[in-house]
């Protein structure tokens, strides 16, 4: 871990004559709850993901344990793609899209009226197919014998295109973005840039990953399995679960929203990205830290009016004693309270930063904080405020995202309740 002093952060500065981005439709699917609702009674609940890997065999894994989406039905949400052209991260990632426009209240014939921009982060995309293709040539000695229905959706660029083609956008950007576990909020910040600057008025943005045997099996190798909860920031915390789902936000300009009497969850205030490339795995303070304080000077947010921070969190030793340094370099002594969902959810990947975008938004709607669960005795390296294991009523008005990933790419999103 680095011990270098980060260099003070620079004044805060955003500009008052760009163009406003608003939150108005959610769409989530996690192994916590499907859709808004739920997902929001989950979140204040401290529910857990937890439990016996389905989708593929782990014997001789020594683990058995993950965070599946359960009784999802792809066929209430997605109705005119062939459910066939694509893998389980394209149907999580289709059917939150339809959630979320549902929930904006837009329909298709809004969407075929307007330019819009589509940008999904993911890690894995369909490692699953790819996984059983690789089985499917192995068994056979053939790479003709690979089901030709897996190969032809197994391309990462499908996640954003196949929302295009179920929601019937013909004046579309469509970008899938592969910055691994930090790619949610990558693409929230593409679409932010996109409406700030009058390119676009609708954006779908947010991430989307399945459960895989690559996955499992690449954190098991780096020992950062737990063998059955996520603590984030214990003193006993073994590491993560890994985990899916998708995260799709339907960003607005503000006077497109206006116009329509939009419902507005809250306003995309800024965002920062950095990428230290200090190791290939291992997190860096300074980069963290630095990502932080890009963020809230694009946002134009001094740091003692965030009410809370939605952590990276992922409860390896490595990472959350870091994040916390980062945190405290930015923060100082008292730094906002700071939760880490992933208790909850487990490690959903490239769709993980894009459910804690939409798990701020509802906490800023609801006026809660949701809490770390499974937490018992903070790390004394962790000195943060981890709501532990109850959700905290509060007035909620500015919140930090943070995110992080392999070979140090960091993206920090703010959100706030939307106000003259």
């Amino acid at each position: 871990m680095s011990t270098a002093q980060p260099p003070p952060a620079p004044p805060a500065r955003a500009p008052a004559d760009r163009r406003r981005a608003v939150l108005t439709g959610l769409g989530a699917i996690s192994s916590i709850g499907t859709g808004v609702e739920e997902f929001t009674a989950a979140l204040r609940a401290g529910r857990s993901g937890a439990g016996p890997i389905t989708r593929f065999d782990t014997e001789g894994f020594g683990h058995n344990t993950a965070c599946e989406v359960s009784e999802f039905e792809p066929e209430r949400w997605i109705r005119n793609v062939p459910l066939d052209d694509m893998g389980r991260a394209g149907q999580f990632a289709v059917a939150a899209a339809r959630m979320a426009v549902v929930d904006a209240g837009l329909s298709e014939a809004d969407l075929r009226e307007r330019q819009a921009l589509i940008s999904i982060g993911t890690t894995d995309g369909e490692s699953h197919d790819i996984g059983v293709l690789v089985e499917q040539e192995l068994a056979a000695g053939d790479p003709e014998a690979m089901d030709p229905v897996l190969s032809r959706r197994i391309n990462a660029g499908r996640l954003s295109t196949v929302i295009a083609r179920e929601l019937r956008i013909p004046n579309v950007e469509a970008t899938t973005i592969t910055t691994a576990c930090a790619a949610g909020n990558y693409s929230i910040g593409y679409g932010l840039d996109a409406i700030r600057s009058g390119e676009v008025d609708v954006a779908l943005c947010g991430g989307a990953d399945a459960v895989c045997r690559k996955a499992y099996l690449t954190f098991k190798r780096f020992g950062a399995l737990t063998p059955d909860v996520v603590r984030p920031f214990d003193k006993n915390r073994q590491g993560i679960l890994t985990s899916e789902g998708a995260g799709i936000l339907v960003l607005e300009s503000l006077e497109s929203a206006l116009a329509r009497g939009a419902h507005i969850y809250a306003e995309v205030l800024g965002y920062g990205l950095s990428c230290d490339a200090n190791h290939a795995t291992a997190p860096d303070r300074l980069g963290i830290a630095r990502g932080i304080r890009l963020a809230l000077d694009d946002a134009g947010v001094k740091k003692e009016e965030i009410d809370f921070i939605s952590a990276h969190g992922t409860g390896t030793k490595a990472n959350d004693r870091t994040e916390s340094a980062a945190i405290l370099d930015v923060y100082g002594d008292a730094p906002p309270r700071t939760v880490a969902l992933k208790s909850m959810l487990g490690h959903a990947m490239g769709a993980a930063s894009a459910l804690g975008a939409i798990a701020c938004s509802l906490a800023i709607e609801h006026g809660f904080i949701p809490p770390t669960i499974h937490h018992r005795e903070t790390d004394p390296a962790c000195p943060l405020d981890v709501v532990p294991n109850h959700a905290l009523d509060a007035d909620v008005r500015l919140v930090q995202n943070n995110s992080s990933a392999f070979a140090g790419n960091n993206a920090i999103l703010i959100l706030g309740t939307y106000g003259e």
